[in-house]
């Protein structure tokens, strides 16, 4: 049995955690919320200890069969399943669209302390409607909240450099997620610049790529399909192994509400490609 750990360690903010972690948007349209639970207990079971959230992540159309008109929150479900939180178990969370104000941000901030049952968010990730412009308002917002004692660290989400660099100058800047997968590249040298400033690189859509939302598809390169071959796995674990290659910066969060799925994402882990097969990719 394949376990986080199988991929090594990075440092993110004051935690080390396993570059394997588990994104948490794909809990929600299920409509029986115990498969879900189970979900997130196998995979903190096999030793998943970074966790990736946000406060608008909810079931589709707000409602889930818990009672009518009662809408299901991924955050809500991660208390349910994990609280009392192991030690040493990150959750982090992302804040930000449709925020316009900075008594928006903080009410961001408040509605995850709430629903994941915290006195202190490990992590929050301001998350961006567009790269570029300037971050120094809002990010400050949220450096004041982590002074307060309501944050531990912050990260960015759909940044640029330039971003990071005017970010880290008001606070410490600890991981950036940004979109990135084998045909999805435009971060390509961020992960290498990241990597020598310790920052943690996390990409989302690293087995969606393209696709994004709509998921994982199954029209793969002939590249992709070969080295799954070779290597008796999927294209998917293939894809999420290719990223994993990328740098030692790189936090994979393959998100899955199928506990198949989540034990062949953290079977990736394993995975050593070599470098005729990173280049043929």
């Amino acid at each position: 049995m394949t376990r986080a750990d199988v991929a090594g360690t990075w440092r993110l903010g004051d935690s080390v955690v396993n570059r394997m972690g588990f994104g948490s948007m794909r809990l929600t349209p299920r409509q029986d919320t115990s498969v879900a639970i189970k979900v997130l207990r196998t995979a903190v079971e096999l030793g998943v200890d970074h966790i990736d959230t946000a406060a608008f992540y909810v079931s589709p159309g707000g409602v889930l069969e818990v009672g009518e008109g009662v809408p299901r929150y991924a955050t809500e479900l991660i208390r349910e399943a994990l609280s009392p939180y192991p030690q040493g178990l990150v959750v982090a969370t992302k804040v930000g669209p449709w925020a316009e104000t900075v008594a928006d941000l903080r009410a961001h901030v408040e509605e995850n302390l709430r629903r994941l049952g915290v006195e202190r968010l490990d992590l929050v990730n301001l998350r961006l409607t567009r790269r570029g412009g300037s971050v120094a308002e809002r990010f400050g917002a949220l450096a004041d909240l982590r002074a307060e004692g309501l944050i531990r660290d912050l990260g960015l989400s759909n940044a640029t450099l330039d971003q990071v660099d005017e970010a880290s100058a008001i606070a410490p800047v600890v991981c950036v997620q940004n979109s990135y997968a084998l045909d999805l590249r435009r971060d390509d040298e961020m992960v290498p610049a990241l990597a020598e400033r310790g920052i943690a690189f996390v990409p989302f859509f690293a087995i969606a790529g393209p696709r994004r939302e709509d998921g994982a598809h199954q029209d793969h390169d002939e590249a992709v399909r070969r080295v799954a071959r070779t290597h008796g796995v999927t294209p998917h674990q293939i894809r999420l192994a290719w990223t994993l290659h990328q740098g030692p910066n790189v936090l994979a969060i393959p998100g899955t509400g199928d506990e198949r799925h989540l034990r062949e994402n953290i079977a990736a882990g394993a995975i050593r490609l070599t470098a005729d097969e990173l280049a043929a990719l």
